[in-house]
C-alpha cells in the first residue's frame, strides 16, 4: 500500500511535468521491474519485440502486454477474440457528459525482411539517435503515447469532462475484420457516448526549419478487386493465338496504359495550400494553386517521382499486385487471375468506381469481382477537438502551422466515421522530409529525442481536451 501511495504521488508529479515538456516516467509496482519502466523508448522498444506480425497478426501478445501493465496499475479494461489470437483490448475513464473520446491503435504490422534490414526487424536498437524497429511508425509508437497519455491521465486522480477510451485493436493492416469492425459488431458498447477519435495517418513535418501538423481528416478509399480471364487450356509447346494469361496480361495493360484522370477535391486542395505556407518559389506557387498546377503534365509527372504519396491524393489509382496462373511450367492454364489495390478519392461511391475501373479492362473472357470497399467519409476540420488540438500544439510550440490532409492509405478510422464519431489521424511526431519512408519497408525509425517530445506533446493535448471546461 505504501508502494502505491508513493507511485501515486510521483504519477501526479510526472503528470504536471509532462504540461512543460517533460517525460511522463512510470515507477515500478509488485512485479514490475526497475527495468520495466514506463519510460516511452523502453516501453515502444519492448513493444516491438512483441511479434504481431500479420499474417497472422497474433495480437493477443500485445493485449498481454498492456494488460500486464493495466493489471499491475489498477486500471480496468475489458478484452475480445476475434478468432484465435487476435486480441482486442479497450479501457474507459468514466467522466462528465461531454461526447468522448477514444485513443485508438492497431497493434498489428507488417511483415519486414532481415535480408533488407541492416539490423532485426522484431529487435529494437538504437543508433545514431534513432529508434529501428518494425512498427515504432505504424503505429506502435503512436500506440505506446496514447497508452501513456491514458495511465497519467487515469493516476492522476483528476475528474475528467468527458469519457475517455484506449482502444488497441487487431488487424488493421488486413483490412480491420478482426479488430475494430469485429468490435462494433460483438461490443458496441465500447463506443457508447464517444464523438471524437485520435487514430494514426497525421504528423508533423519539419519542413525547411519550420513546423507543420498535419490532421487526417479523409481518407483514400480502398477498393481491392479480382479480374479474371477464362480460356482454352493445353500444354504449353503449342501456344494458341489467346489464351487466359494474354487475356488477362491484355486487360491489365489496358489498365496501366489509362490511368484516371487528375481532379482535384476541396480537402486536397486544402492540404496543399497548408504546405505551400511554409514552402517558397514555383513549388509554393504550385502548392498554392494546385487545380491550376495539375493542368501541366510536367508538374504532374515530376510530383509523382518526387512525392508519390501527394501524386496519389490527385488521381484515383490502381496498383497490380498480385498474379497467379499455372501451377506448372508447361500447362497453359484455364483461368489466370490478377488482384488489383485501387485508391479512390472519397467524392464519389464505390460502385461508380467500379463501373469505371471495368470500362477500362473489359474483354472477352474477363470477369471483375470486388473483394473489397469501405465508405467515403470527411470528418469535420472545425471541432472542437481539432480547435483543442492547434490550441495546445501552438503553445508549445510557436510559430507552428496547422493543415488537414488526406491519407493516401487506409486506416480504421473509415470504421468510426460510419458510426458518426469525429476521427482524426493525428500525432505530433515531427520528421524530417522523406524519414518516414521506412513505413511499410525497410529500417523504418523514428528520431529518439524527438519522439520524446512527441509523447509529451501528446498528453498535453490529451489533458487539455478532457480537463478543461467542456467544449
Amino acid at each position: 500500500m505504501k508502494a502505491k501511495k508513493k507511485l501515486f504521488k510521483r504519477l501526479q508529479r510526472n503528470f504536471l511535468e509532462c504540461l512543460t515538456g517533460g517525460v511522463f516516467i512510470l515507477g515500478s509496482i509488485g512485479s514490475v521491474s526497475a527495468q520495466a519502466e514506463l519510460d516511452p523508448i523502453n516501453l515502444l522498444s519492448e513493444f516491438v519485440e512483441v511479434d504481431t506480425v500479420n499474417p497472422p497478426g497474433n495480437e493477443a501478445k500485445a493485449v498481454a502486454f498492456y494488460a500486464r501493465y493495466l493489471d499491475q496499475l489498477g486500471i480496468a479494461y475489458e478484452t475480445g477474440e476475434s478468432a484465435p489470437g487476435r486480441g482486442n483490448l479497450w479501457a474507459r475513464l468514466k467522466g462528465g457528459a461531454a461526447p468522448g473520446l477514444m485513443l485508438l491503435q492497431h497493434t498489428d504490422v507488417v511483415p519486414g525482411d532481415p535480408r533488407y534490414w541492416s539490423s532485426d526487424p522484431l529487435q529494437a536498437e538504437i543508433r545514431e539517435g534513432y529508434l529501428y524497429g518494425r512498427g515504432v511508425v505504424d503505429m506502435k509508437g503512436t500506440g505506446i503515447a496514447q497508452f501513456l497519455a491514458f495511465v497519467a491521465i487515469a493516476q492522476s486522480g483528476v475528474a475528467l469532462n468527458r469519457d475517455l477510451v484506449f482502444m488497441a485493436s487487431a488487424d488493421e493492416e488486413a483490412g480491420g475484420f478482426f479488430g475494430v469492425d469485429w468490435v462494433i459488431k460483438n461490443h458496441p458498447n465500447a463506443f457508447d457516448g464517444v464523438g471524437y477519435l485520435l487514430n494514426e495517418g497525421g504528423s508533423g513535418l519539419l519542413q525547411q526549419g519550420e513546423k507543420v501538423f498535419a490532421i487526417e481528416v479523409t481518407q483514400k478509399v480502398p477498393v481491392w478487386l479480382k479480374i479474371s480471364a477464362e480460356g482454352e487450356p493445353g500444354h504449353g509447346s503449342y501456344p494458341r493465338p489467346e489464351s487466359s494469361v494474354t487475356k488477362l496480361l491484355k486487360a491489365l495493360n489496358q489498365l496501366q496504359n489509362t490511368p484516371f484522370p487528375v481532379r482535384v477535391i476541396p480537402p486536397v486542395d486544402r492540404y496543399f495550400k497548408g504546405l505551400a505556407a511554409g514552402l517558397s518559389g514555383q513549388q509554393a506557387i504550385d502548392y498554392q494553386d494546385i487545380a491550376g498546377a495539375v493542368q501541366r503534365p510536367d508538374f504532374v509527372r515530376a510530383l509523382h517521382r518526387s512525392h508519390p504519396a501527394l501524386h496519389a491524393l490527385l488521381r484515383d489509382t490502381c496498383s497490380i499486385t498480385m498474379l497467379t496462373g499455372s501451377t506448372k511450367i508447361n500447362v497453359v492454364p484455364p483461368v489466370a487471375e490478377a488482384e488489383v489495390d485501387c485508391r479512390m478519392l472519397p467524392d464519389r461511391a464505390a460502385s461508380d468506381f467500379l463501373e469505371d475501373f471495368k470500362a477500362r479492362v473489359a474483354g472477352e473472357g474477363l470477369s471483375v469481382k470486388l473483394t473489397m470497399a469501405f465508405s467515403p467519409a470527411i470528418s469535420d476540420a472545425s471541432s472542437s477537438l481539432i480547435e483543442s488540438i492547434q490550441t495546445t500544439l501552438g503553445a508549445r510550440h510557436p510559430g507552428a502551422r496547422f493543415t488537414f490532409s488526406v491519407a493516401s492509405g487506409f486506416t480504421d478510422s473509415h470504421f468510426t466515421r460510419d458510426l458518426g464519431i469525429q476521427s482524426y489521424g493525428f500525432s505530433p511526431m515531427l520528421y524530417l522530409d522523406g524519414e518516414a519512408r521506412g513505413v511499410h519497408g525497410n529500417n523504418e525509425a523514428v528520431h529518439v529525442e524527438r519522439y520524446r517530445r512527441a509523447v509529451s506533446d501528446y498528453q498535453a493535448v490529451i489533458e487539455a481536451f478532457v480537463l478543461s471546461p467542456t467544449q
